[in-house]
């Protein structure tokens, strides 16, 4: 049975350390882009020398030639700039927009039966970008956003709780950024509704945490952004799509009627599966929920115009 191909776009911490876990999880065989010649070829030869001690079949390439890429069933775009301590994921719009364009515009032809993971930052806008450069159906393409946020609102849940992650659920809706909305009445540690177990002060404290939990890290850094928790969380979009596990997930997907919005990128609960985002599901908000999910949408719409 031919493995998967999975290109990833950007050999910097964040593609390289997805490069990485897509080997150890065994879902395909990777292509490792750049523009910057011999980084990604470094590192995809140490990973490779890495096979016969972690037992692994799949190969990976490190390339600075799309040709490469060529029939990907999978192309994830991690490439443009990080974000520097005070920086914004929004500041990063106009530099990023121009590489997500070029790689896109580079990437999709040559693979166009491929699902298109956009990780760049700002994800929901990057997203939008792609979708009208590639041409592909809107459930093939998926931004990074809910996952990671989740993942981020869940640790910081479990801590506060001294219980194991694994027990941990949470979402987070909205546009990944300092508007997003993290919903602690749909967060549950065991099945136990955390609004139970914790005052409204510290759920209050926590949310918070979240919305800047990527900058927290930027600010600890100072030379660079976080990615092992994004290279999980995109590993973990990738296997619902590869193996089709029907997976319930908050990422960005073109929302088109359903909250009230129309023809946008949005975190969104969704069913992620073998064709992409199969459906996106509508849960019930209330006023103050859904009011702070149409402010994301409006900060999405924004940068948009700025475009």
């Amino acid at each position: 049975m031919k493995r998967p191909k999975i290109t990833i776009v950007g050999a910097g911490n964040v593609g390289a350390t997805l490069a990485h876990l897509t080997l150890l999880k065994k879902l395909g065989d990777v292509v490792l882009i750049d523009i910057a010649e011999g980084i990604p070829q470094g590192k995809a030869l140490d990973m490779q020398e890495s096979a016969p001690v972690e037992s692994l079949s799949a190969n990976i390439l490190g390339t600075n030639d799309y040709q490469n890429t060529k029939d990907s069933d999978m192309i994830v775009i991690t490439a443009g700039i990080a974000r520097k301590p005070g920086m914004s994921r929004d500041d990063l719009l106009e530099t990023n927009i121009k590489v997500v364009r070029q790689v896109v515009q580079q990437s999709a032809p040559l693979s166009p039966n491929a699902f298109l993971i956009l990780v760049t930052n700002p994800s929901d806008v990057m997203a939008q970008v792609a979708l009208q450069e590639s041409g592909f159906a809107p459930e093939k393409v998926i931004g990074l956003g809910g996952v990671l946020d989740s993942a981020r609102f869940r640790t910081f849940i479990a801590q506060e709780l001294g219980v194991s992650y694994r027990d941990v659920t949470a979402f987070v809706l909205g546009g990944h950024g300092d508007d997003m909305v993290p919903l602690a009445r749909y967060s549950y540690a065991g099945g136990i509704p955390i609004e139970t177990l914790l005052t409204k002060e510290k759920i209050d404290s926590l949310v918070e945490r979240t919305r800047f939990g990527g900058g927290e890290i930027v600010n600890l850094l100072k030379t660079g952004s976080a990615y092992y928790a994004p290279g999980s969380s995109i590993v973990s979009m990738m296997e619902a799509i590869l193996l089709d596990e029907k997976r319930i997930m908050p990422v960005s997907a073109f929302v088109n009627g359903k909250y009230g919005v129309d023809g946008l990128f949005l975190g969104v609960p969704v069913v992620l599966g073998a064709k992409g985002v199969e459906q996106v599901l509508e849960i019930q908000l209330t006023e103050e929920e859904h009011k702070g999910l149409m402010k994301s949408a409006e900060g999405v719409k924004r940068l948009l115009k700025q475009m």
